[in-house]
């Protein structure tokens, strides 16, 4: 699959915005010029410009423009990483990874893989996977896990172990340490279909249908 390259709109837009800098700029500097070349043509004979004065004010323009310049350059450079994160990225395509979501996808009966991720560790750690209508089919007492990422897998079985329907399922996890609760975050595995760049970096097209951010990727394989 083509991965996606930055849209010329976007392309068009970063260009204009900068050649706008440029000009804003150029412009900047036609104007201090002019101003101190009628200031110094207009200057009192017997009090002269002083000497310190015109040196600062000279100072404070090439300060100004040379940050203009190092902004046109981070910019410069900022378009150049993205597209090589894209790039690099089109190396996923094919393969699967584990992001947030709690979608499960049940074909054939064969073991869908999940995990839970705990920012810390807690004490009681529950699964619960529940059918289009929300009713529970499948409960996992993990009992105390520690901070990290936990992989599972449903074999597609109830609770009372009979196979379930084909189709799509979700699931949650709860966790808590003594009466209080503790934070998890759902993960589900996805196969890459392709990469795209947009405004807030590298973005994944899930085979699911769904999209997923470059860092929010936990682990591939």
């Amino acid at each position: 699959m083509a991965v996606s390259a930055i849209t010329s709109s976007d392309g068009a837009s970063a260009a204009g915005a900068l050649s706008s800098k440029a000009v804003s700029s150029a412009d900047g500097e036609q104007r201090f010029l002019k101003l101190l070349v009628t200031q110094l043509n207009n200057q009192d004979p017997l009090n002269p410009l002083d000497n310190a004065e015109l040196t600062s004010q000279l100072a404070q323009m090439s300060t100004v423009s040379g940050i203009e310049k190092l902004n046109t350059a981070f910019q410069s450079l900022l378009a150049q990483s993205g597209s090589s994160q894209v790039l690099q990225s089109a190396s996923l395509i094919g393969r699967a990874v584990l992001v947030p979501g709690a979608g499960l996808t049940l074909t054939q009966g064969v073991a869908v893989p999940f995990a839970v991720e705990l920012p810390q560790g807690a004490d009681s750690v529950k699964v619960n996977v529940t059918d289009a209508t929300g009713s529970t089919v499948r409960s996992f007492d993990l009992g105390a896990l520690p901070q990290g990422v936990k992989t599972l897998s449903w074999d597609g079985r109830s609770d009372a172990g009979a196979s379930v329907a084909d189709g799509a399922y979700r699931f949650n996890v709860t966790a808590s340490t003594g009466d209080a609760k503790a934070a998890a975050t759902t993960l589900t595995y996805a196969a890459v279909a392709s990469v795209s760049q947009g405004g807030g970096g590298v973005a994944l097209e899930l085979g699911s249908g769904g999209k997923a951010a470059l860092s929010d990727v936990r682990l591939i394989f």
